[in-house]
């Protein structure tokens, strides 16, 4: 990262290539993108519907604005992956006990045997993209991730 570059009596610009949430975004995108490839044509999910799979996988019962809040979605394009899990049969919207307007999500028994396939695929592709660092640079990213993380949402945690 460098300071923005100026010229005399002129406004700083911006390069993308040093500019850091460009940067992250440009990598976050490539790296999603590269894991999609490798379960969207075997199983016919889109990025979107497989992060909703992922965190319902892990916390089951959760609302759609929940699933929105944990991945950072927009709450348009986590009820568009909803509604194309369901009609594919997927994912069911139990209505919630306590509060009959809400619904909680849950994976169908078919869900919850493609998020039982995709999971290993994921993994392996995390393992993939880490290889080529050591365990010490896989503690200093964690650790920078985690700062970084800290100083984007200070009043809540992103994960």
């Amino acid at each position: 990262m460098s300071e923005p570059e100026t010229g005399q009596g002129a406004e700083p610009r911006l390069s993308l290539n040093d500019f850091l949430p460009y940067r992250l975004s440009v990598l976050s995108n490539t790296i999603s993108s590269a894991i999609a490839a490798r379960y969207q044509s075997a199983f016919g999910l889109t990025i979107w519907q497989w992060r909703v799979m992922a965190v319902l996988g892990e916390t089951p019962g959760l609302m759609a604005s929940q699933v929105a809040e944990r991945t950072a979605m927009d709450k348009v394009a986590v009820s568009r992956a909803v509604s194309g899990l369901e009609d594919v049969g997927r994912l069911e919207r139990v209505r919630d006990e306590s509060d009959g307007r809400a619904a909680r999500l849950h994976l169908t028994p078919d869900g919850e045997a493609v998020y039982a396939q995709v999971v290993p695929i994921a993994l392996a592709s995390e393992r993939d993209l880490i290889h080529g660092l050591s365990p010490d640079e896989r503690a200093q990213l964690a650790t920078l991730m985690g700062k970084l993380a800290a100083a984007a949402s200070p009043d809540a945690p992103l994960w």
